[in-house]
């Protein structure tokens, strides 16, 4: 799909990941509605990509920000919250708010806009997922949890519109990112391995898929293997999961 000229929505656009998406959207001439909680965040990228800024909490406002995007020919759920601990001490607002953000907004943005791409015969849907929602990771059950849900619904939206080759899905799968994730959840990242991959890295594989129509991409690549050796051989993958952490 051509980007220029395009209209994209992007969620999460404030920092991180979608900020980033922005830049390289806004480079490839799309005209992009840049959606977050933060106003000033948001305005500091628009003022970089002569964005549109919609400031929204896709927490109770999904209905209200596909109202004021309009239609749109790209949709990019990004925004995304996560929590680090053992899930029994998890409390139950901030269980409900992952499921909420990272899961079921984008499942209702997507139903609301969706029609309009189909209409038109034309457009493209991007869920940034974590590898997390692929082999799940300790401590972080919910969070695997609402990531391995938009891996399902994006595959099932993709048979589902089969008859439309022109409206594509997309599932990209990041591993450690340098952004401000880790310090909002609550827990910074302390491993020495993987080493995090700068956000713009994962923003290019966005634009790369909506390009190139690419249903799955893995940020590193490498890392494809682990989440397809979990999906072939459960027993091996929980064994080396176990000393790696």
């Amino acid at each position: 799909m051509r980007l220029a000229g395009a209209r994209v929505l992007i969620t999460g656009a404030s920092s991180g990941v979608g900020a980033a998406t922005a830049r390289v959207m806004a480079e490839a001439g799309a005209r992009l509605v840049l959606a977050g909680r933060d106003k000033a965040r948001l305005e500091a990228v628009a003022a970089e990509t002569g964005g549109c800024v919609v400031v929204s909490d896709v927490m109770d406002g999904v209905d209200e920000l596909a109202e004021r995007a309009g239609a749109v020919d790209v949709l990019v759920n990004n925004a995304g919250v996560g929590w680090a601990g053992p899930l029994a001490g998890m409390p139950q607002q901030r269980a409900d708010e992952l499921v909420a953000v990272n899961m079921a907004a984008p499942i209702q943005l997507t139903r609301l806009l969706l029609p309009g791409m189909v209409a038109k015969g034309e457009g493209h849907i991007v869920f940034v997922a974590s590898i997390a929602g692929a082999i799940g990771v300790g401590n972080e059950a919910v969070y695997s949890a609402t990531k391995a849900g938009l891996l399902v619904f994006a595959e099932a939206l993709h048979h589902e519109l089969r008859g439309s080759r022109r409206v594509g899905v997309s599932t990209v799968l990041p591993g450690v990112v340098d952004t401000p994730f880790f310090d909002r959840r609550g827990a910074g990242y302390e491993r020495r391995w993987p080493r995090p991959i700068p956000p713009e890295r994962v923003a290019r594989a966005i634009v790369t898929a909506i390009r190139r129509g690419r249903a799955e991409s893995y940020v590193p690549a490498w890392l494809r293997l682990p989440a397809r050796l979990r999906g072939a051989a459960p027993g091996p993958f929980r064994r080396l999961a176990r000393p790696l952490g």
